[in-house]
């Protein structure tokens, strides 16, 4: 298993910006695909954006070209900056390692994004 920790949310206003870390266990981090999800209550956790091991990255539409998800194989983190974020983007956000539904989901961070 990959055990992720994650920091760096809070109240954010509309249009603002904020930054997400994820630090992860595992001496091999840097062959894997990392993701960020969210989730709000009485709703599925959902998508937000992808990396692969490579750089590649994807991202759902709802955030496309608002948010950048990066990586630092050399401290086991990722990272996903929120510029310009929306009343609607708030939710808790998780980062887990992709494709493997047996790896336990870290706490969350909490992002507000209120004026």
């Amino acid at each position: 298993q990959v055990q992720v920790v994650e920091s760096g949310g809070g109240l954010v206003q509309p249009g603002g910006s904020l930054r997400l870390s994820c630090a992860a266990s595992g001496s091999i981090f840097s062959i894997y695909t990392m993701a960020w999800y969210r989730q709000t209550p009485g709703k599925e956790r959902e998508f937000v954006a992808i990396i692969t091991s490579g750089g590649t990255t994807k991202y759902a539409d709802s955030v496309r070209g608002r948010f950048t998800i990066s990586r630092d194989n050399a401290k086991n983190t990722v990272a996903l900056q929120m510029n310009s974020p929306k009343p609607e983007d708030t939710a808790v956000y998780y980062c887990k390692r992709a494709n493997y539904p047996g790896d336990t989901w870290g706490q969350g961070t909490q992002v507000t994004v209120s004026s």
